[in-house]
């Protein structure tokens, strides 16, 4: 297996590549350009403690808190540097083989490539929903988004739960699943030994610049992840972001910010249509997936324009003609949609 830098580049794009000063961004699925006044007092509150080092009692604050969020215990929790620190620790669970469900996220892959790890893919064709029985038997490890970036399809809990076998993990990034009303499909609040949630906090709460979020799971799966873990590898203000996004209050908030970006979705899918554009549906994220004919061009032009979307033939299964926006209010779509139109 050629595991070279031209093999990996397209695993390494991400959305944040294709935005820049200036531009207005649909590339990015971060809602606004920073965290809410209430959370970036709670943040500079902390800042006076920095000169120690994060406190084992902050730790337990962070883990407390996200259990309680997910009908949880604290020791099947495990505070992350970002969903994406979960991804570069699943080659210590030691898979012989992963299967990686795609069009998804590709960071998973990522990691598990450059640790060696044999990797399978599993491509789902359009609507792209799961089918268990395309899993190979084979695999013991089994990664997938729910709802998945960047086609914005929400599995139902059943089918995720239906890849479970005897002696496999099944890896569920959840990191969007806040920004889903209600969050039905969740296997978030699930004990289950073999089953393990990754959830971020960057996107719903604008803190990308942080790196916040958590791992939910099986206290032995979470000690295997840990092996050879830096000492404190969550700082202070990461730790204070989760208790503090993790509380009632903030779960409501977050809540309300979902059926809000339900809505603008909602309406960026008629505006779309009714201008000829061809968008996925169903969607449930905080991001659509458009098929634009000579999508490359297209995407240029947005950019010479001021408007950043993101690729997706970096994702396996999509190629050139498919683009991926992230939903925003309707004048901003409606800005896009002007911009596209005036394309030749």
């Amino acid at each position: 297996m050629d595991l070279g830098s031209d093999t990996l580049a397209p695993l390494r794009h991400h959305g944040d590549a294709e935005t820049g000063p200036g531009l207005l961004d649909f590339a990015v699925n971060v809602q606004g350009d920073g965290p809410p006044e209430w959370l970036r007092a709670r943040l500079a509150a902390a800042v006076g403690a920095l000169g120690r080092y994060p406190s084992a009692d902050a730790d337990r604050r962070a883990r407390g808190q996200v259990a309680a969020r997910h009908g949880r215990t604290p020791d099947e929790v495990l505070p992350l540097a970002g969903g994406a620190e979960g991804f570069a620790m699943l080659p210590r669970l030691a898979p012989r083989e992963a299967a990686l469900i795609h069009p998804s996220f590709t960071e998973p892959e990522l990691a598990l490539r450059e640790a060696a790890v044999p990797v399978t893919h599993v491509v789902l064709d359009a609507p792209y929903r799961l089918d268990p029985a395309a899993v190979p038997d084979s695999a013991d490890l089994v990664v997938l988004g729910n709802p998945t970036n960047p086609t914005s399809v929400l599995h139902p809990a059943a089918d995720v739960l239906a890849l479970r076998r005897p002696g496999r993990i099944v890896v569920v990034d959840e990191a969007f699943m806040d920004a889903v009303p209600g969050e039905p499909q969740s296997v978030a609040g699930l004990s289950l030994p073999d089953v393990l949630v990754l959830r971020s906090l960057t996107k719903t709460w604008a803190l990308a610049g942080l790196r916040c979020g958590y791992a939910l799971g099986h206290p032995d799966v979470l000690a295997r992840l840990t092996r050879g873990r830096a000492h404190w590898p969550v700082g202070s203000l990461q730790l204070e972001a989760i208790t503090a996004c993790s509380e009632p209050h903030a779960v409501a908030e977050a809540a309300g910010q979902a059926r809000r970006i339900a809505a603008d979705r909602d309406v960026a899918v008629d505006l779309l249509r009714a201008a000829g554009i061809d968008v996925h549906t169903p969607a449930s994220a905080p991001f659509l997936l458009l098929r634009v004919p000579g999508g490359d061009r297209v995407r240029t032009a947005l950019r010479e324009h001021g408007i950043a979307v993101r690729r997706c033939d970096t994702f396996p299964g999509l190629g050139p003609d498919v683009l991926r926006i992230a939903v925003r209010p309707q004048a901003m779509t409606e800005r896009l949609i002007a911009v596209l139109e005036e394309i030749p």
